[in-house]
C-alpha cells in the first residue's frame, strides 16, 4: 500500500510548517532575524529574563540548538546573558535594546505571514483551525 501524503496529518503539518517558516524568514530577513531567533524573541517579549533551560522547554528544541541560537543572538546584539539571581549555575537571557526595538516590526511580519497563509479561510474557519492545532499540540505534548 502506497503512502498517501495528502491523508497524513504529520506530513501535511510538516509541509505547512516549512512553508510558514519560509514566508516568515523572507519577511524578517530585512530585520536581520532568522525564524529560530524570532521564536526566542517572542518568548522574551512575553517574559524577559528566562533561562536557557526555560527557553528549551517552551520552544521544544534541543539544548545544543538553543545554545547555538543564543550564541548567535548575543553576537548579533539581540540578547545578553546575565547571572541568574537565584541560581549561581544558571544565566538568564535578557533582551538588548535592539532586541526590544524589533518587537513591533517582527510581530507585524509574523502577522502578515499568518494573514497570507490563512487568507483563504473565513474568520470561523481560522478560529477552528487554530483551536484544532492547539488540541493536536497538547495531545502530542502529553504523549511525551
Amino acid at each position: 500500500m502506497a503512502f498517501d501524503k495528502q491523508a497524513s496529518a504529520g506530513y501535511l503539518a510538516n509541509h505547512m510548517a516549512r512553508l510558514f517558516a519560509r514566508g516568515l524568514a523572507e519577511r524578517i530577513r530585512p530585520l536581520g532575524l532568522a525564524p529560530a531567533q524570532f521564536a526566542v524573541l517572542v518568548e522574551l517579549w512575553v517574559g524577559d529574563g528566562l533561562t536557557q533551560k526555560e527557553l528549551v522547554e517552551r520552544l521544544d528544541v534541543e539544548q545544543a540548538t538553543m545554545a547555538n541560537t543564543l550564541a548567535r543572538m548575543v553576537r548579533d546584539g539581540l540578547v545578553e546573558r546575565r547571572p541568574h539571581p537565584a541560581d549561581r549555575r544558571a544565566q538568564s537571557v535578557h533582551l538588548s535594546a535592539r532586541g526590544r526595538a524589533l518587537e513591533a516590526p517582527a510581530i507585524a511580519a509574523a502577522a502578515a505571514t499568518n494573514d497570507a497563509a490563512l487568507g483563504d479561510l473565513n474568520l470561523a474557519e481560522r478560529l477552528q483551525f487554530l483551536a484544532l492545532m492547539r488540541r493536536v499540540i497538547a495531545t502530542l505534548r502529553s504523549q511525551g
